[in-house]
């Protein structure tokens, strides 16, 4: 019954506008889920509010430089669960859908009152960790017109760090501090792993630039 559902989130997602950001495109959705599954059957969470509420987490896609960007997360929800009401989704599990969305969120600040919003959650922001991690920092930084890297202080040794301006410090800035914010334990487990591979992508950077980086 789950599976004839996800075939219908898909669908959703595919006539829905994702715009153009190419680290939220279908593909994220798939890793998003995938990755949700797994750490669903290691936590014991409910599968009837983790894979509903992974495929359509960011329903609604607002801009990283947008000022509405902390409202993604609830105008996810809403639409979400208006939709699935609509379609005759189990409405039992439908608070506990609109949670697991809204609190997915950085921007959102909203604190996960279940295992299935950790969950969900933990699969988003490993998401942003690793080798996917690393490609996606990249492409929104493509997309926004930002830089690689400072030039004159790559590591910002002696300068404060801007990741509005210089691409690499946005993993000092966010993406390893991400793994501290990991609330399930196998989700931990992965986002180390996640984390070691980034850190060796920086010391090979520093290997072509000529400056080794602090890690």
């Amino acid at each position: 019954m789950l599976e004839e559902w996800e075939k219908r989130f898909e669908e959703k997602l595919r006539e829905h506008d994702l715009g153009n950001d190419p680290a939220h495109d279908l593909a994220h959705f798939h890793r998003v889920v995938k990755t949700a599954k797994v750490l669903a059957l290691e936590e014991g969470a409910d599968l009837h509010v983790v894979v509903p509420a992974a495929w359509l987490h960011d329903l609604i896609n607002v801009p990283k430089n947008d000022p509405r960007r902390s409202q993604a997360s609830r105008l996810s929800a809403e639409a979400a669960t208006k939709w699935l009401e609509e379609q005759g989704y189990n409405l039992a599990p439908m608070a506990a859908i609109a949670h697991a969305i809204e609190a997915h969120s950085y921007s959102a600040r909203v604190e996960c009152r279940s295992v299935e919003a950790k969950v969900v959650q933990d699969a988003d922001r490993l998401d942003g960790l690793g080798a996917i991690g690393v490609a996606r920092v990249f492409a929104v930084a493509g997309l926004l017109k930002r830089g690689l890297y400072d030039f004159h202080d790559p590591w910002a040794k002696n300068r404060e760090l801007d990741d509005y301006a210089a691409t690499v410090d946005h993993f000092f800035v966010k993406l390893f501090k991400t793994v501290d914010t990991l609330q399930t334990r196998a989700g931990k487990a992965e986002g180390l792993r996640r984390a070691e591979f980034m850190r060796e992508y920086l010391r090979q950077l520093g290997r072509e630039i000529g400056e080794m980086p602090p890690t």
